[in-house]
């Protein structure tokens, strides 16, 4: 499994559009455009998650040890074997953003580690996962992975064979990275209408973060959203509390989803949240539809609305230099 490292992880988001099945109007893809947002780049900055849209809101916590800056990234949502009309090549885009997320200005650190969040495959074949992880190669580091329900039709026999060495459970497993404690978790093994931890899960979350420091910084990721963002399309994970009372005492904790395919972000004391655009096709933003699903834009737009963002973390300083780019730019 390509796990068990650390450093710089883009977050690349997209927005959305109009309706699959001609639903959405110009003021409900504004609407839709103003509940994504545009990308999104985590770092590490004196060891706290921290973006240019929550950096103010985030609190500093240092972690035992020396606690140094790097950045990471985080891709969702590739959907490889989705064919239809709202990305009829979902290859080709994941292979771009997998290109611009290597990218760096001159004489900047290129990204060392990468998270991807799961619905890597659309309908969990070994030829998409072949596919997948031939293009998320060209990624230059590591990535870790958790998986979403769509990596899941098998029970997850092809995705645990390939990542899911290792891991606790059906997929869950923790690491360190210079002073910060990442937990990836699965949410999608008993999806009804939402997601769902479930009580083996959450004795080993408690257990994983019962030795650790409440100053240190956590990092949690998940496909699914742990919060409940909107619970009439299942866009929460019903055991979610459970996981989220555990990490209140902790000065610092960023939790990362994806499954909505657009940015929705939120702080509740030390917690922040956020989840991440897909690489492959925007969603409605909650209620803006009948239904989720996938969005189709206005053609030749679909690369401008799929997107990376690039941030340069300077040591000593508290910003950092946000650089959002999509697909349709030119290096």
């Amino acid at each position: 499994m390509n796990r068990f490292k650390e450093d710089e992880v883009v977050q690349e988001h997209e927005n959305t559009a109009k309706s699959e099945n001609d639903g959405i109007d110009r003021r409900n893809f504004l609407g839709c455009m103003a509940w994504a947002g545009t990308g999104l780049l985590w770092s590490m900055v004196g060891g706290v998650p921290t973006s240019k849209l929550l950096a103010q809101a985030i609190k500093s916590g240092g972690g035992s040890g020396k606690v140094e800056d790097f950045s990471f990234v985080q891709i969702s949502d590739c959907h490889i074997g989705f064919n239809k009309g709202a990305n009829p090549d979902v290859t080709h885009t994941l292979k771009k953003a997998i290109d611009r997320s290597n990218l760096a200005p001159a004489g900047a650190k290129a990204p060392d580690f990468m998270l991807h969040t799961g619905d890597i495959t659309q309908n969990s074949k070994a030829a998409e996962f072949d596919t997948a992880s031939q293009v998320i190669k060209g990624f230059r580091g590591e990535v870790f992975y958790v998986p979403g329900e769509h990596d899941y039709i098998d029970d997850g026999v092809q995705y645990k064979q390939r990542f899911g060495k290792g891991t606790a459970g059906n997929g869950w497993y923790s690491y360190n990275h210079k002073g910060v404690h990442f937990v990836g978790l699965n949410n999608c093994v008993q999806v009804d209408a939402m997601g769902n931890l479930g009580s083996d899960q959450l004795a080993w979350l408690k257990s994983d973060l019962a030795g650790l420091s409440h100053s240190t910084p956590i990092v949690v990721f998940a496909h699914i959203p742990l919060w409940m963002v909107y619970e009439k399309w299942g866009w929460g994970t019903k055991d979610g509390e459970q996981a989220l009372a555990m990490l209140k005492p902790f000065g610092s904790v960023t939790v990362l989803n994806g499954h909505i395919h657009q940015i929705v972000q939120k702080v509740e004391g030390n917690v922040a949240f956020h989840t991440a655009m897909s690489t492959a096709f925007p969603q409605p933003a909650p209620g803006a539809a009948p239904n989720p699903g996938p969005m189709t834009v206005p053609a030749g737009k679909l690369e401008s609305v799929l997107g990376v963002t690039k941030v340069k973390v300077v040591r000593g300083h508290n910003h950092l230099a946000v650089i959002d780019s999509t697909l349709a730019e030119t290096v």
